[in-house]
């Protein structure tokens, strides 16, 4: 008989985020995500932080004065889209922790991403995610709130 406590495509590819969001070096808020197609394969990840060449221990992390980490930080939803590295991006879905800010959703609608799966959306009330829920919607694209009945996925090292 084959095992029946596996995990679901939805809290895989969640799981998948999270673990890329593991990569972020933000010290407040780490946000990862993974664009998949229609056959649930992987087409890119990507974590908040700062572009390539610009170096986390130069660029400030500072959330507040005048020269501030939002300045230079890459979203990871953005940051699934580029390292997509032109791959056709219709009708994929987008997995990601943090409910995406309205310029991700620019980039979002722009790149063909048809639905769009998040945790939290802990900024609901912020001017840019509600400009982003109403781009999101005029555009098509279906905004869903990850569901599970599990507290949380393990990884172990180690285990043989």
């Amino acid at each position: 008989m084959k095992r029946d406590d596996y995990i679901n495509w939805d809290e895989y590819f969640m799981g998948v985020s999270l673990l890329a969001a593991k990569r972020s070096k933000d010290p407040n808020t780490q946000v990862g995500a993974c664009i998949v197609d229609e056959n649930n394969i992987i087409l890119s990840t990507g974590y908040n932080g700062f572009p390539y060449g610009c170096s986390d221990d130069v660029y400030p992390w500072e959330r507040t004065g005048n020269d501030t980490k939002y300045n230079y930080v890459v979203h990871a939803e953005l940051n699934a889209i580029l390292n997509a590295r032109g791959k056709d991006l219709k009708g994929a879905k987008l997995y990601v922790d943090l409910f995406p800010c309205n310029e991700c959703a620019k980039a979002i609608i722009q790149s063909g991403i048809a639905e769009v799966v998040y945790l939290y959306d802990k900024y609901a009330d912020s001017a840019a995610t509600v400009a982003s829920k109403k781009m999101l919607a005029s555009a098509g694209v279906k905004l869903r709130r990850f569901a599970t009945d599990k507290e949380s996925i393990v990884l172990e090292f180690g285990k043989e």
